[in-house]
């Protein structure tokens, strides 16, 4: 009827591609730090649709932990803009938390530090919310740039990219253009309007692939459970 082509687009493909719309021009490799509510995943991209997943999370994803920390800690829903803000009033330092697996692989746990400030909590109720939230947010980034910056490293990447919902976050936005710096790496960082999910990306993804792969075909049905295709070997 419209005489345009139809192009099935993965979900977290489209997220990969957030943050080339306003910097298209990527230098390839480079390490995708996928970070949302259902999601935390290091991907290796060489080209277009050509990825390879170096690492995933073991149990809850990053932006899970969030919301079940600010949940906790009576902070509402969604937790990663909630935990974001009442950072800025705390004091990262004031007390530590584990972080699980930093120097094991790709892989990521944020299960037992869940955990871990939920018994704090109960064993300090008198300690500061504010602080609790940046101490549980100091964690979880140092986390996930640590070993962004580690499969950087590893294979070569000229740069890191930031995508995902909990890409959105001060914290996590700030130290990965640090270690950007620190390492010579160009960072690709979506606007945080871009962060959440939201047509320009499915779009941009959809356009990438229709580039490479040609129009889907019309039966092509949804699948809620769909993983990035590792297109490498």
């Amino acid at each position: 009827m419209w005489d345009v082509p139809f192009v099935a687009v993965n979900h977290l493909e489209a997220h990969l591609y957030a943050a080339l719309l306003e910097d298209p021009e990527i230098e390839l490799p480079v390490v995708v730090l996928l970070v949302s509510g259902g999601h935390t995943l290091l991907v290796l991209m060489t080209g277009h649709g050509q990825y390879r997943v170096l690492g995933s999370t073991i149990d809850d994803a990053a932006g899970e932990a969030f919301d079940k920390v600010a949940r906790y800690l009576g902070l509402g829903y969604p937790g990663g803009p909630a935990i974001d803000a009442i950072s800025m009033e705390g004091d990262p330092q004031s007390m530590q938390f584990p972080r699980a697996m930093l120097n094991e692989g790709y892989d990521f746990s944020f299960s037992g530090l869940k955990t871990s400030v939920v018994n704090h909590v109960r064993r300090n109720p008198e300690v500061h919310t504010a602080d609790v939230a940046a101490a549980f947010q100091e964690a979880v980034v140092d986390v996930l740039v640590t070993k962004a910056r580690r499969a950087a490293r590893d294979h070569g990447a000229k740069g890191l990219c930031l995508a995902g919902g909990v890409a959105a976050n001060s914290l996590l936005r700030e130290r990965l253009l640090d270690a950007c710096v620190a390492d010579g790496l160009r960072a690709f960082l979506p606007s945080r309007a871009m962060c959440t999910d939201n047509a320009a990306m499915v779009a941009a993804a959809g356009w990438y692939r229709l580039q490479s792969d040609g129009p889907s075909p019309l039966d092509t049905g949804a699948d809620p459970n769909l993983k990035l295709v590792s297109t490498l070997s």
